[in-house]
């Protein structure tokens, strides 16, 4: 009989195995929900809604109602730039679910500065404002910047669609209408809601223009006038759609290639941001009372506010000189 020249330790092998088993089991599982997944990223907001058996104008309505928008596609904010704001961020909570979140997060910063920092009233309605309106606006902020650049990334690719189409011998609003049913979102939806606004009344300059304002890409001005004067002088579109999808795609080569250049300033202004914070949870973690001596002190407070508005300031200030404009 054969005998192995080392011997095996049963738990040991018995861990090992259940451990594989394990993994095992859970790749099967990904691997199984991972194409159900797939396929819903595929499907646009637009159309899952459609599958709800609603009208095209009911789905025109909720999701302008989504996006901070009134049924007939008004801003219901006075404040012009907050309502851009809302409804170029991709938001889908509506005016009134944000508004409740907001003054949630106000609340809730404001009696934890209050009964866990033992901060003063005014320190903590300042915390309550940074964190129930600042930080808000700095999360639509970066929402809005994704958005465009996802909206960016799928431009060329609608554009081609829509050529495509043209060349068929399909009329524009057919043309974008593929777009709508082919491209994932943003795009899918949003050229979409194009459709569904030209099918209930409003002219092609009208929902392109509505178009590129609630996207806000700089890349979508340039095909919205390119069908304009097409609109109104004639001319050959898919040619000119098709020659803006190669400047599009030129465009973002360079946008990809100055971000790896400006790679070495975005990482040093977020360890200019995660560094402070980072070492003061690190001393609160190991050494608890290695401030407690000074927290009661009156100029504690406004040194650690005027230490995060330079934190700040310095942030703005590499963001600013790494952020090119082409």
């Amino acid at each position: 009989m054969f005998e192995l020249p080392f011997t095996i330790n049963t738990t040991y092998l018995f861990y090992t195995v259940v451990a594989l088993s394990v993994i095992f089991a859970v790749e099967a599982l990904w691997l199984v929900f991972s194409h159900r997944m797939s396929y819903r990223r595929k499907t646009n907001s637009r159309l899952a809604a459609m599958e709800g058996k609603q009208t095209r104008e009911q789905v025109l309505i909720a999701l302008r109602r989504q996006r901070g928008l009134s049924m007939e596609g008004r801003y219901l904010l006075p404040v012009v730039w907050l309502n851009r704001l809302v409804l170029q961020s991709g938001i889908k909570l509506g005016l009134v679910r944000l508004f409740l979140v907001c003054l949630s997060l106000c609340a809730s910063a404001f009696m934890l500065a209050i009964y866990s920092f033992g901060a003063n009233v005014l320190v903590a309605a300042l915390i309550a404002l940074g964190a129930g309106v600042v930080l808000p606006l700095i999360v639509m902020q970066m929402m809005r910047w994704r958005r465009q650049s996802k909206f960016a990334a799928q431009l060329p690719e609608a554009l081609d669609v829509v050529v495509r189409s043209l060349k068929a011998g399909h009329p524009v609003p057919v043309a974008l209408g593929m777009v709508g049913r082919e491209m994932p979102d943003p795009v899918g939806s949003e050229f979409g809601m194009v459709v569904d606004e030209l099918t209930y009344g409003l002219d092609l300059e009208t929902v392109l223009r509505n178009l590129y304002h609630r996207v806000g890409q700089e890349d979508l001005g340039l095909m919205v006038t390119a069908v304009s004067l097409q609109s109104s002088t004639g001319g050959n579109l898919s040619e000119v759609l098709s020659n803006l999808s190669r400047i599009i795609r030129e465009r973002f080569k360079i946008r990809r290639k100055v971000s790896a250049l400006s790679a070495e300033g975005r990482v040093s202004a977020y360890g200019m941001a995660v560094l402070p914070l980072a070492l003061f949870l690190l001393l609160q973690v190991i050494a608890p009372a290695y401030y407690g001596d000074i927290w009661d002190h009156p100029l504690v407070q406004p040194a650690l506010m005027l230490t995060v508005f330079w934190a700040t300031l310095g942030m703005i200030m590499m963001y600013k000189m790494v952020n090119f404009k082409y």
